[in-house]
């Protein structure tokens, strides 16, 4: 997920920066651009804040990481680890003292400009949130079969 943001990244710099390409007209658009913020250019104004939750983010999936645990769930962390540490990167490296702004190019016209690392996190939390639910209904049938 890294890799794949970053090299995404670096081609929307070279490739957008002066000329933004629709990809369908009106609906999506590749535009670069930067925020400061966290996740669909929320909370610009705050760029501290975003790094600091994503290292703590990065640390505990990385001191967790070796439980079973469900695929799924394993596959949710993932995405998160590798769209958090994505961001921070780009923090790291646009700006001094994890001020950097990150780079975002993939434009819906009805969200907010994000990128790959943007979805990840969004979509782990969306397949954890799916694990959650099915271990809340696979869980009371547990335990009535145990009654």
């Amino acid at each position: 997920m890294v890799l794949a943001d970053r090299l995404t990244k670096v081609w929307a710099e070279r490739s957008f920066a002066a000329h933004p390409r629709d990809v369908i007209e009106g609906v999506l658009t590749f535009r670069f651009t930067t925020n400061s913020g966290g996740a669909f250019s929320f909370g610009d104004r705050a760029p501290l804040v975003f790094a600091v939750a994503a290292i703590v983010v990065c640390a505990a999936i990385a001191l967790t990481a070796f439980r079973g645990r469900p695929t799924l769930h394993a596959v949710a962390l993932g995405l998160i680890l590798g769209g958090a540490f994505g961001n921070l990167l780009d923090r790291i490296l646009r700006g001094p003292r994890l001020s950097g702004r990150v780079v975002d190019f993939i434009d819906p016209h009805v969200w907010p400009v994000f990128n790959l690392a943007d979805a990840a996190v969004v979509s782990g939390a969306v397949l954890l949130a799916v694990q959650s639910f099915r271990e809340s209904r696979v869980a009371p049938a547990d335990a009535t079969a145990d009654a």
